[in-house]
């Protein structure tokens, strides 16, 4: 069964390369192969969620070279967790764009495709050295896709974007130098081991190198103030694939939970909880900068893109006060904010093409068509976005202010989610009455006819939110057990006396 740990990288790889060579096939066969390709993804990611949920780690070595030589994959519950949402964005991400916003760009299925691979590497990999390749491998595959329709609108934020990433992919890689020139060992359960004996100048490097390491994930998760390239560039992105980039921000909070929780976590010794006493007050800045980004968005996709920092400051700062119940609180906000993001995304693009030269901004335009429909889809997207009962955005919220012990973090965290919640509903409410109702008189520009596949991929998107509260209690359980065994490190750590073959046991 461990050769399944494979297939959520394999799987892509080749529909990808198999897209690359397809470049001049008639579009409705790249169509179809390329969904069938993401089907199959979410296929292999459920056959790894039910093979995670036992609670025991499952490994890949590469090549048959042991740790701490040779490269492995790692499964366990976060990375089945990951792998499952990510998966099941992608296909309502991608039937969205077989509906005709992956035209113009005959290489889009291959980048969709690379761009999941390099993701679920990133999920599975249990090697820091790895975690960088697949950060550039989804990165340069974000480049082309952030680039997908041209023009100067997109050209600026892209530049941007690239040249921030490139600056973190060398901090990167300097860091990963520093840690491995005195630990000898870029193996995370390895390094799990060997960083608690450090001292002296060894200590100062490795802790040098941790706290580099922290700038990098928090650029990938856009903390302030490493967040001002987001709003632009995924406001500027066509909607399926700001929608998929709604997971590309949980990549950089992966990153932390993997790295600073085993790595840099309580049994660390000199160099237990690195950075988190910076962690969370950033987080909460973070979060509040956010709400004011989204109450000054002019248009609807900039609106979704502060959402995403306002759940980035919303996820980490349970997660920096270190509690088992924090992380299994910030899990469930996690699921609920990464489908509402890309399902607002996607309904915002709708509402753009039915109200003429007035497109998502937020302010008044003839009525458009579909009104009922798309203002439905906006309602139930933003009640969940704003942690409005009862959908799951409110009990992920209530799960995160819950956990956080009596003292002065609770105090802010209570003072600045509740706050910055009361203004993010003011903030859609503002959005959601100019567009959808107060209307001027006149007569819209034939607007695109409502197209029911794509209708169907935002509807399901949105409708998640509603299926996380009926599934509240597996998912809730889910979490707490993965939150219990994150904080497990020593069962991380003796995966390196598992024998490992070829095949992977």
């Amino acid at each position: 069964m461990n050769h399944w740990l494979i297939a959520p990288i394999v799987i892509p790889l080749l529909g990808g390369i198999v897209q690359v060579f397809m470049g001049y096939a008639p579009i409705s066969l790249r169509r179809t192969l390329a969904l069938a390709t993401t089907v199959m993804i979410l296929v292999s990611a459920i056959v790894l969620l039910v093979l995670a949920d036992d609670g025991s780690y499952r490994i890949y070595a590469f090549g048959n070279w042991q740790p701490p030589f040779g490269i492995i994959l790692v499964l366990d519950r976060l990375a089945a967790l990951m792998l499952l949402v990510t998966a099941v964005l992608a296909l309502f991400c991608h039937l969205y764009a077989i509906g005709g916003a992956d035209e113009g760009n005959r290489q889009f299925h291959g980048l969709f495709l690379f761009q999941l691979m390099g993701l679920n590497i990133a999920f599975l990999t249990g090697d820091l050295f790895n975690l960088f390749v697949a950060f550039e491998v989804l990165l340069i595959a974000s480049y082309g896709l952030l680039m997908h329709g041209g023009g100067t609108a997109r050209t600026i934020p892209g530049l941007h974007y690239v040249v921030l990433n490139l600056v973190g992919s060398a901090i990167f890689l300097i860091s990963v130098g520093i840690i491995y020139s005195v630990t000898g060992t870029l193996n995370m359960a390895d390094l799990a081991i060997k960083v608690r004996d450090l001292s002296g100048a060894d200590l100062d490097l490795v802790r040098a190198g941790g706290m580099m390491l922290l700038v990098v994930f928090g650029l990938k998760a856009a903390i302030l103030p490493l967040c001002f390239w987001l709003p632009k560039a995924y406001a500027k992105a066509t909607a399926p694939v700001a929608a998929l980039f709604a997971v590309m921000t949980k990549v950089g909070i992966y990153a932390i939970l993997r790295v600073y929780l085993l790595i840099f976590g309580d049994n660390a010794g000199p160099l237990a909880n690195l950075g988190m006493d910076w962690l969370f007050p950033l987080a909460l800045i973070t979060l509040a900068m956010g709400v004011i980004g989204a109450l000054g968005a002019n248009n609807l996709k900039t609106l979704i893109a502060w959402q995403v920092i306002i759940s980035v400051g919303t996820m980490l700062a349970p997660v920096a006060l270190g509690s088992q119940a924090g992380l299994s609180a910030a899990l469930f906000y996690l699921l609920s904010t990464t489908f509402t993001v890309g399902g607002l995304f996607l309904v915002s693009e709708l509402v753009a093409n039915q109200r003429g030269s007035a497109g998502d901004g937020i302010v008044t335009a003839p009525k458009m068509h579909n009104r009922t429909f798309l203002s439905v889809l906006f309602l139930v997207g933003a009640v969940a976005a704003a942690g409005i009962p009862p959908l799951s955005g409110f009990f992920g919220k209530i799960l995160i202010l819950q956990s956080v012990q009596s003292g002065s973090e609770m105090a802010w965290l209570w003072s600045v989610l509740l706050t910055g919640s009361f203004l993010t509903v003011i903030a859609y409410s503002r959005a959601g009455s100019i567009v959808f109702w107060r209307t001027v008189d006149g007569h819209l520009e034939r607007p695109e006819p409502l197209n029911g596949r794509v209708s169907a991929a935002a509807g399901a998107l949105i409708a998640l939110t509603v299926a996380i509260v009926v599934l509240a209690g597996p998912v809730t359980r889910y979490t707490d057990a993965t939150a219990a065994q994150l904080h497990d490190t020593d069962a991380y750590t003796a995966i390196l006396q598992i024998p490992m073959v070829a095949e992977g046991h």
